[in-house]
């Protein structure tokens, strides 16, 4: 039976009922282990599928709730919406947008703290579902007739805290189930369900919007709570909850209290039980590599994030080819952005495999996406087919490393050998990491609402302005990566450290 510890406020996870179901057809009554592991890659990916897809309507409705600026959108296009029909919409809206980003990534610090202290299940169903109850809610709207500003931003704020669960709860499941030999390709692969979930979220409010602006909310709001569902049913947190046996080529995904991580986080067979006390706040940001790269993904994130909330609205504000387009050819072909993000992602993962240097390919993609921005906002405006290949070109160099930071780099200094074997550090770390990431998000679409009144020009300057930042950020881990490829480095050293390695952190602290 599931039991509360109540030393350690730990839950002790349990098999999940659809996992019993998945064995009555098995002749041996039980998975295999990459059986699991398949279920485990799968679930964890459509489940952040859903949580972006969810986030993506309030960018696709920006110009239909907002006031027109330029007079030049179709007439197919709905009409304003109080109270962000006035010349301060698109300010409103970037306060709406701030509110949100602002406690998920306050939350999101407090979600990785109880992502290692609670049943990972129980915790990323609860995050689902509440997502979905409040994005419906925040189409609920439109038939209710509702103008009050505070009811936006109230429902945005609690749709903050309920998305702030996901991520740490499905890495540190992932990372529980794979090495870290294979970490940079399977989660340049998985990473690719941030850029996916967008495209299904602009496709489905696109798709929605003519029968009105809440369907665009609703849609995906139906999705993710099912998907919910599905999770809480078969989502196996780690091997031992579901008692699975390794076939002789895998390593154990978890650590024993007194062992050594080395390079593999599947390190060593389970034979007494493995550690369950959770790492602390201030232990976690101790570990070598943790400050940096949160940092660097503070403003990588700032510029990832003001395309999300603002390129579809950005798109129908600029001439293409000579002419505006409608919002729903804007919203349409702004997913070009995030299906360079999956290629991007992918070719991010495999080239730190390659390299065995997560900084030097975060680097090299940070700084190559300076030209590529500056190219995008010179010369987008040319052709439909410029714009598509400037476009794409520019999601490829602004997600990847967004995508390798939060998922292999995040995983690997969760496992950093200075935790002394310790296992339940992964949801704090990668909290750390992408809630600091996250109050970049939260900062990059509110400032682009304001300056955007100004000038986009001065949009994209901030954004390569961040995008250099973010890339200097890494330069010690970057110049140490090097220098471990140029004149090579024991097993045991560790690639993400810039500096003589610590002693080691007491994971109470």
């Amino acid at each position: 039976m599931a039991s509360w510890t109540s030393s350690e406020f730990l839950y002790e996870e349990i098999k999940p009922p659809g996992i019993h179901f998945l064995e009555r057809f098995k002749r041996s009554g039980k998975l295999s282990f990459k059986q699991y592991q398949g279920m485990v890659f799968v679930l964890t990916f459509i489940a952040y599928i859903a949580f972006h897809a969810s986030r993506k309507p309030n960018s696709i409705v920006k110009g239909t709730l907002s006031k027109p600026s330029t007079g030049h959108f179709k007439a197919t296009d709905q009409g304003a919406w109080a109270p962000f029909d006035g010349p301060d919409g698109t300010a409103l809206l970037g306060q709406i947008d701030l509110a949100f980003l602002s406690v998920y990534a306050v939350g999101m610090f407090v979600a990785g703290h109880l992502g290692d202290r609670l049943d990972l299940r129980t915790f990323l169903t609860i995050g689902m579902i509440g997502t979905g109850v409040f994005t419906a809610l925040f189409g609920v709207a439109f038939w209710a007739n509702i103008h009050n500003f505070y009811y936006f931003l109230a429902i945005q704020t609690l749709a903050g805290w309920f998305q702030s669960i996901g991520w740490p709860c499905v890495v540190a499941v992932l990372g529980n189930w794979f090495d870290k030999k294979r970490r940079g390709v399977i989660m340049g692969v998985w990473s690719a369900h941030t850029s996916i979930g967008n495209i299904i979220g602009s496709l489905m409010a696109t798709g929605l919007l003519k029968f009105g602006w809440g369907w665009s909310f609703v849609g995906p709001a139906l999705l993710i709570t099912f998907l919910g569902i599905v999770v809480y049913l078969f989502l196996p947190v780690n091997p031992p909850a579901v008692e699975a046996e390794r076939d002789g080529t895998e390593v154990d995904s978890t650590m024993r209290l007194g062992d050594t991580i080395t390079e593999s986080f599947l390190s060593s067979r389970m034979s007494t039980g493995f550690d369950r006390r959770a790492v602390g706040f201030l232990a976690a940001w101790k570990i070598p590599g943790v400050a940096p790269f949160a940092l660097c993904l503070f403003f990588t994130k700032l510029v990832s994030y003001t395309f999300l909330y603002w390129l579809p609205f950005y798109v129908s504000q600029t001439e293409i080819g000579g002419e505006h387009l409608s919002q729903e050819t804007s919203g349409n072909l702004s997913t070009l952005f995030d299906v360079g993000g999956v290629v991007g992602g992918i070719l991010a993962g495999y080239f730190s495999d390659q390299l065995d240097g997560r900084a030097i390919t975060a680097g090299g993609f940070i700084y190559l996406t300076i030209p590529a921005l500056f190219l995008y906002r010179t010369y987008g405006h040319i052709s439909m087919a410029v714009n598509i290949i400037l476009m794409f070109t520019a999601g490829v160099f602004v997600n990847g490393p967004y995508a390798l930071i939060t998922t292999a780099v995040a995983a690997d200094l969760g496992t950093h050998k200075s935790l002394k074997g310790n296992a339940r550090a992964l949801a704090t770390v990668t909290a750390i990491i992408d809630g600091t990431g996250s109050v970049g998000a939260a900062i990059g679409p509110v400032l682009t609402g304001y300056i955007a009144a100004i000038s986009w020009d001065a949009v994209f300057y901030m954004l390569m302005t961040a995008a250099l930042i973010s890339g200097l950020l890494l330069t010690q881990l970057i110049i140490a990566e090097v220098k471990t490829l140029l004149y090579g480095s024991s097993e045991d050293d560790e690639v993400v450290a810039a500096s003589e390695p610590r002693p080691p952190i007491d994971v109470l602290i």
